[in-house]
């Protein structure tokens, strides 16, 4: 079976975002400029997927519960752009907006960990056009 995705899908990740213990597919769509979130609706199939703009050339991706809430949020880095953006789980499957956060120059690689030990996640981002990694 296969699902459509928006064009030049680069980077995915399969976590449960609307919290019914069946994990859903999140996709990084590059030349669309946007993340797909594809819902499980069960017998391992998926909902056609709900789009949400990223920036210029989203090219990684990482799930971590960012704001603290217990809903696993999307970082996505945007090549283009030169930025990171986080979109928040807003419940049921749904995000919001993205909120941006600079970067160096043409980040491609992002995770998400407790780096310090406060209990929250620090979003890691490789900008691979300036050979700097950066914590954020």
């Amino acid at each position: 079976m296969t699902y459509l995705t928006g064009s030049s899908p680069k980077s995915l990740d399969a976590v449960d975002v609307n919290g019914d213990g069946k994990p859903d597919i999140i996709v990084v769509n590059y030349a669309s400029n946007n993340v797909g979130v594809l819902l499980n609706i069960g017998n391992g199939t998926f909902a056609a997927q709900t789009t949400y703009l990223t920036g210029t050339g989203p090219f990684d991706l990482a799930v971590a519960d960012v704001n603290g809430d217990g809903k696993p949020d999307i970082i996505v880095v945007n090549s283009g752009s030169n930025n990171v953006g986080v979109l928040l789980n807003a419940g049921s499957g749904t995000f919001s907006a993205q909120t941006t956060y600079s970067t160096g120059s043409n980040p491609g690689c992002v995770a998400a960990a407790d780096v310090n030990g406060d209990g929250k996640p620090a979003i890691i981002v490789a900008n691979f056009g300036s050979n700097k990694d950066g914590v954020l």
